[in-house]
């Protein structure tokens, strides 16, 4: 190749990086805002006249906003978007909630401002596990107090292994003071369907 026709390719190519990013959607700048911690770039987008992005999600992973805050803990950020009508039970692409990937994440601090924010805590992922169900995986004395005080039912099973919170706990012994939280918790009476009389 001449030095004079690598000139114009090496100049298109640095004119169509820019373009591609001027191209780029207002949900995918509004989520890498989000992960990226760009607070003021958010506060612009979400500030906006008009703008209803707060419940956009990722095309690939099915993420939110407030999944990604979740996940890293950061309780200003869920508050803010919370405030901003993030929606707390919104499903990612494995069906997880906020909540339950906060619990994951070991982020106590995030689940009475989740709740608050309309969380359902007996709401499950893709295989059924419930936020009880992985705070007793993870051996979370406080945070399963919190979900049990918050109303989480110690009896709904998850779909993988047909095993509730309080089945998990029995199973593991490695923790009696969660062991007696789940015994002392009471069971749920079951509800009534009702339907047709015939």
């Amino acid at each position: 190749m001449s030095p004079r026709a690598f000139v114009p390719a090496a100049l298109l190519l640095a004119l169509a990086a820019p373009v591609g990013a001027q191209q780029q959607s207002e949900s995918y700048k509004f989520l890498q805002a989000v992960k990226d911690a760009k607070g003021n770039d958010v506060l612009a987008i979400l500030d906006r006249p008009g703008a209803n992005i707060v419940n956009t999600r990722d095309s690939g992973s099915g993420e939110g906003a407030l999944h990604i805050v979740a996940k890293r803990g950061d309780e200003p950020y869920t508050r803010y978007l919370l405030q901003k009508g993030a929606d707390a039970n919104m499903r990612d692409g494995r069906g997880n909630t906020p909540l339950l990937l906060a619990v994951d994440g070991g982020h106590a601090g995030l689940i009475p401002v989740l709740i608050a924010g309309r969380a359902r805590v007996d709401l499950g992922n893709g295989g059924g596990e419930t936020p009880l169900i992985r705070a007793v995986q993870r051996r979370d004395v406080a945070m399963t107090r919190l979900l049990l005080t918050a109303g989480a039912d110690p009896d709904q099973t998850d779909n993988v292994a047909g095993m509730s919170a309080r089945d998990y706990v029995k199973r593991d012994a490695r923790n009696p003071a969660l062991a007696k939280l789940l015994e002392d918790a009471p069971k749920r009476a079951a509800r009534a369907v009702s339907g047709p009389k015939l």
